[in-house]
């Protein structure tokens, strides 16, 4: 028999003759898988939209800012892989209808695999959206203008080489990007590498990594002038067709195949170093030596296996390539230094053949890699397309006198501008502090 029930004003309702189901209460077990599916749903549709492409402004609007071209390639690579993750979402989203219709276990677990599969989807996206937005997040910081400046040096860089061919090429876009990173060596990722922080998607334009201390002291950076030849080497078509010829030319010269099989190794490593010579000139060696002179164990230490020179003979294979340039007092000069700092190159790990053959091999390895004609250089060496002669040095050792002083230094090549830091350094035409700030200044100005 219904009961008469008193409202909160006093007065009575009568409630309906049917039974009416309970009200839950908010927090009890039946409303916990309604609730949770519902959850997992905006979870993921918002995990979607936070992965969003990014917006040139938001890094600023200084010159320092990415480019158009550097935002364009990443927010196509994040937005190809947000279209899976949405795919995934609508999935999810389906399951968790399902569900709700018929809250079965085996719906359920439709519902948490199709999520764990996007969860991981999120976790890779993210991992590549973090990873950009905090190369570009470096332009907004005081060290924006070094790092402008540096893109600036390899841009001149790439057109210098390209320019110089003997037939068009496409265009590689976008330009290298530098970014600043704490560490002993510069380092550069090539454009088209796949790279596990990037979840083995490929990186779309080369990246090139400066350790801080680099930054600070610009006579260092030929280093980018070297990291930016690694990406020449694979952009030009070179990857192959140099580490073959030099081993076909030290076989033929009667190199033992062992040795020979370790100049092939050192091949990248070298051509970066020969390249940046001819990018910028003897002052670069300065900056090899600031890397490369440590302790006489780390120096004359053979790396069975390792990609770079031994260092006690890597110096030596610049200043064989100073003397082919024409550079023989300068080459000189650094041999004689070196050979002073490590007397005895067979006091290390060094094997006996590459000692004993080191002269030769040497002379005909930095013949091949840029004295001889390659097809992909429209015929021409590497030598010829990027030409550094004495007139050069001439022009770089004037503009390190007017920037010491203050002055404008012209119309000089943007890579020229950190030999001339070095000459003006070493021949102390100003303070350190004022070769810096006047380094910076002239590369941001233009």
């Amino acid at each position: 028999m219904a009961t008469l029930a008193e409202n909160p004003r006093g007065t009575t309702v009568k409630p309906s003759s049917r039974p009416q189901k309970p009200r839950t209460k908010p927090g009890t077990n039946s409303a916990v898988l309604p609730s949770w599916l519902r959850a997992q749903s905006i979870n993921v549709t918002r995990h979607a939209a936070a992965l969003r492409p990014f917006k040139r402004e938001e890094f600023g609007t200084g010159q320092a800012a990415p480019s158009e071209g550097h935002i364009q390639v990443v927010n196509d690579l994040i937005t190809g892989l947000r279209g899976g993750l949405l795919k995934m979402s609508r999935k999810v989203h389906n399951a968790i209808g399902a569900a709700g219709e018929s809250p079965t276990s085996r719906e359920l677990q439709r519902v948490v695999t199709g999520k764990d599969k996007a969860h991981r989807w999120v976790q890779g996206i993210e991992k590549i959206w973090d990873f950009y937005f905090e190369l570009f997040g470096q332009r907004q910081g005081k060290y924006g203008d070094w790092l402008l400046s540096c893109d600036r040096i390899a841009m001149d860089c790439y057109q210098a080489a390209y320019t110089g061919l003997g037939t068009a090429r496409t265009i590689p876009s976008p330009p290298p990007f530098c970014y600043m990173k704490t560490g002993f060596a510069p380092a550069t990722i090539r454009r088209g590498i796949r790279m596990r922080r990037l979840g083995k998607q490929q990186n779309p334009f080369p990246l090139i990594q400066l350790p801080y201390h680099r930054l600070v002291n610009p006579w260092t950076l030929g280093a980018v002038m070297h990291e930016v030849m690694h990406n020449l080497q694979s952009d030009l078509g070179l990857s192959r067709d140099i580490p073959k010829h030099v081993a076909m030319r030290l076989l033929k010269a009667g190199i033992p195949r062992s040795t020979v099989s370790v100049w092939v190794r050192w091949n990248r490593e070298m051509f970066a170093d020969m390249g940046a010579l001819l990018l910028g000139g003897p002052e670069v060696v300065g900056s090899l030596m600031d890397v490369i002179g440590r302790a006489p164990q780390a120096v004359m230490a053979f790396r069975d296996g390792g990609v770079h020179p031994t260092p006690m003979l890597r110096l030596l294979i610049s200043a064989e390539m100073l003397r082919r340039l024409g550079f023989e007092k300068e080459a000189r000069a650094y041999a004689r230094a070196w050979n002073k700092i490590y007397p005895n190159p067979r006091a290390g790990t060094i094997p006996k053949n590459v000692i004993d053959t080191f002269s030769r091999a040497c002379a005909l390895a930095v013949d091949t890699m840029c004295f001889k004609p390659y097809p992909s250089l429209g015929n021409k060496s590497l030598s010829q397309v990027i030409r550094f002669e004495k007139k050069d040095q001439e022009m770089i050792e004037e503009a390190a006198g007017r920037m010491a002083a203050g002055n404008d230094p012209g119309i000089i090549s943007e890579r020229y501008l950190i030999s001339a830091a070095r000459y003006a350094l070493n021949h102390r035409l100003a303070r350190p502090g004022v070769i810096t700030k006047n380094f910076y200044k002239e590369l941001v100005r233009r």
